[in-house]
């Protein structure tokens, strides 16, 4: 069964997420950084970190993109029930 870790970042418009993913990318911020100043989910205490988990443990649109976007790069704006996440897959086995 394939593991994957991720972080990321929570929050309730796709504007929003455009905005933080373009900063990320252009290293005006780090991912960990925006999650703590951006993310409305408790993980982004901890820099977005969800730690590992299994397919199927996560929301299915989540899900699909933890389990086969690339590893290391900002994925997103992926819409689900909670809002706009950029996910960000730190390892996949």
């Amino acid at each position: 069964m394939a593991i994957a870790s991720a972080r990321h970042i929570l929050v309730p418009s796709e504007e929003k997420c455009l905005e933080i993913k373009s900063q990320i990318e252009a290293d005006v911020i780090e991912f960990a950084k925006a999650a703590k100043k951006f993310s409305q989910c408790p993980s982004g205490r901890k820099g977005g970190d969800l730690g590992q988990f299994g397919p199927g443990q996560m929301v299915k649109e989540f899900d699909e993109v933890v389990f086969s976007g690339e590893v290391g790069k900002v994925l997103g704006p992926v819409k689900t029930q909670f809002g706009y996440h950029l996910i960000e897959v730190t390892k996949r086995s």
